[in-house]
């Protein structure tokens, strides 16, 4: 498995992969926001990507992003985080994870943090073997 910045040919396997992360949560990517997140992470100013291979084939992604915190140094929130159905149980995840805590590392980065759905078992048992859950609740206001 290798892991690496997105290339400009990934555009249709990434959205693909995108589109699956967004349906998992039940929620519909409009043309224009997948757009936009494109070229966010083409350009890496404000929106990082990584994506997994195995065998030369994309099969995972991660988008993350840096943000100041004040109480530390900058942290790093990695934001989305999918596998393949198909790539599921070979460590892609864990890899994506690994990988982004590098380059948060190598930024300064005080902490690396992510959420997820209490109901997402799967990825739990993954999380809480590399990561400590610090019993947050997260609150939602749409605006």
């Amino acid at each position: 498995m290798i892991v690496e910045t997105l290339r400009t040919t990934d555009r249709a396997t990434w959205e693909r992969l995108f589109a699956g992360y967004n349906a998992f949560y039940g929620r519909d990517l409009p043309p224009e926001l997948a757009d936009r997140t494109w070229k966010e992470i083409q350009t890496a100013d404000r929106i990082h990507a990584l994506g997994a291979r195995i065998d030369g084939r994309l099969v995972g992604i991660a988008h993350f992003l840096t943000h100041p915190s004040t109480t530390s140094a900058d942290v790093c929130y990695l934001q989305d985080l999918f596998t393949d159905p198909d790539a599921r149980g070979k460590g892609v995840a864990r890899a994506l994870i690994t990988e982004t805590e590098h380059w948060a590392r190598e930024r300064g980065c005080a902490r690396l943090y992510w959420q997820t759905h209490e109901t997402n078992e799967t990825a739990r048992r993954l999380y809480d073997q590399v990561a400590e859950n610090r019993g947050f609740v997260q609150y939602v206001m749409q605006l």
